[in-house]
């Protein structure tokens, strides 16, 4: 992943099948892996095992076919063979190279007779000559060009160096170049993930621009923020390296109101780049009016000179709106929207030990090691749902999935989308059964039955604890849980005056999935939920 050329699906395979050892095997791999070249990538790596005995076609060619274990790559290998074995010059054998490439009939005739006669007056049959000459026309049709590959060859080397060396700066720089790229973005901070690093959510007190490497972590860049524009993310530079913010209060008695407009306030927030200040991002985006207000008297007043001492007054002690509390699903949702994946957690967390028990693996996991044309399973949580028509008439849909490891793509056929079209919408979590199959692009998935994930869940047997600092939501906590299920429901309060807790299991089990924890996570009353 980052490494130049040498990213795609494909290209690991090849790789990991060559082990190369050697920066001529990195230049071949690169002329080879187009459509008609790759299907020698399994011989190359056989001979260069020695799995296979090279073919090098004459003696004399030997030298010249060696480094690629006989199999005709570049076309300086064509022009050299055409010299070696039948003595073109320099300038004829790149009249050679043309001729083969443009597959021109009476030019080939003409080069046929040149090549085939000038083997012969060195010794070699005219059939054989004829043989080698067709062998050389068909490699040469798709041959590449050695020294364009060598280039390709040594940038991908030089950009695998600074990924071993220096991982960090190696990602937050890949990062930073592909910043409006969700989806490679999202690869990335899968990659940090499978190499152990730590990449830092976006912060107002922390964050530059672009992506940076501090004290070991790779630090999100805010301009990666979706909807959050340059200049604004500019002026908090500015701001912050005159003086570092001290809190909310600060930021909004230094903000300038002309940069920063409303919506692109709403996606910081959003994406959690407030939270080290207000971890309750509900609150905050219901309190915008109220900063931006604060930023607009404080600059208006230092534009005639004025010191409005309310204004800084009100700027010390911000008052959010209470009561606007954003679900825990809800809060991932709008951060997936800000950023363009998942961060700080993700929607499936919540069923970890339900998928492990069910053995059910991460998408990165199964996509290494896919069982094709198996049935398996995978769990995700779908991101979009695109539709269209095959040339048959009928619809398939393309939908686009996340789990804690990666995004990946899964294909519903039209009988499948028809009987779970309602299931496959954005935010649900999913347990998908799945069959795949490698092709050349990558892993096709293709979906065959779909249930929600909370079903799962809900035949395995879970605790669910809460804990109060009231009892005023019990009847609301009562209707939600209604009915038998497989879930033991604990409820722990403190004892008023004592300074101890009671705990109150309910007399049955009940019915309880992960939405229902999460709603009552939310209720006033609630001080915490844990449900396993």
């Amino acid at each position: 992943a980052g490494v130049f050329q040498l990213e795609s699906a494909g290209m690991r395979k090849a790789l990991v099948g060559m082990k190369p050892d050697r920066f001529e095997d990195i230049i071949a791999l690169v002329a080879l892996y187009r459509p008609g070249p790759m299907d020698n990538i399994p011989s190359y790596n056989k001979r260069k095992h020695g799995l296979e005995e090279p073919d090098y076609l004459h003696p004399l060619l030997e030298p010249i076919l060696k480094e690629t274990y006989g199999i005709i790559i570049y076309q300086e290998q064509v022009m050299q063979i055409a010299q070696v074995l039948s003595g073109y010059s320099l300038g004829e054998a790149d009249l050679l190279r043309r001729a083969m490439g443009k597959k021109i009939a009476a030019e080939m005739a003409v080069q046929r007779d040149r090549f085939v006669n000038g083997a012969v007056e060195r010794g070699t049959k005219a059939a054989h000559a004829n043989h080698i000459f067709d062998l050389v026309a068909k490699f040469a049709n798709y041959g590449f060009n050695k020294s364009h590959a060598a280039a390709y060859a040594l940038i991908a080397y030089h950009t695998a160096y600074l990924k071993a060396n220096h991982p960090r700066e190696f990602l937050a720089a890949s990062m930073t170049l592909d910043m409006g790229n969700t989806d490679k973005l999202a690869d990335f901070r899968a990659e940090a993930q499978r190499m152990g690093l730590t990449l830092r959510p976006p912060s107002i007190a922390d964050s530059d621009a672009e992506f940076s490497v501090k004290d070991g972590a790779i630090v999100y860049g805010l301009a990666a923020v979706k909807g959050v524009g340059r200049p604004l993310v500019e002026h908090i530079e500015t701001e912050r390296a005159k003086a570092p913010f001290k809190g909310l209060s600060d930021f909004a008695s230094r903000l300038d109101p002309k940069v920063a407009p409303k919506r692109a306030l709403e996606a910081l927030i959003a994406a959690g780049t407030f939270d080290d200040w207000v971890p309750d991002r509900g609150a905050l985006a219901g309190g915008i009016e109220h900063i931006l207000g604060i930023a607009n008297r404080v600059t208006n007043g230092q534009a005639v000179g004025q010191t409005d001492f309310f204004g800084a007054a009100q700027a010390d002690d911000i008052r959010l709106p209470t009561g606007i509390q954003w679900t825990p699903a809800e809060r991932l949702q709008r951060e997936h929207d800000a950023v363009g994946f998942y961060l700080s957690a993700h929607p499936l967390d919540d069923f970890a030990e339900t998928l492990k028990v069910g053995n059910v693996p991460q998408w990165r996991a199964f996509s290494e090691n896919p069982r094709r044309g198996e049935a398996a399973r995978l769990a995700g949580v779908v991101i979009s749902r695109q539709e269209r028509r095959t040339r048959s008439g009928g619809r398939i849909g393309v939908i686009n999935m996340s789990d804690a490891s990666g995004q990946f793509e899964a294909v519903a056929f039209q009988d499948t989308l028809e009987a779970q079209r309602d299931l496959l919408e954005p935010g649900r979590c999913l347990l998908l059964s799945v069959t795949a199959q490698e092709r050349e692009e990558g892993l096709a998935v293709r979906i065959q039955h779909v249930e929600p994930l909370e079903k799962l869940a809900a035949k395995a047997n879970t605790k669910l604890t809460v804990f109060l600092d009231s009892g005023e939501c019990l009847s609301s906590i009562d209707k939600l849980i209604e009915g038998d299920g497989n879930c033991t429901v604990t409820f722990i309060a403190m004892v008023a005056g004592g300074g101890r807790e009671v705990s109150v299991p309910l007399a049955s089990p009940r019915r309880v999935t992960r939405s229902v924890a999460s709603a009552i996570k939310s209720m006033s009353g609630v001080v915490d939920v844990t449900f396993h």
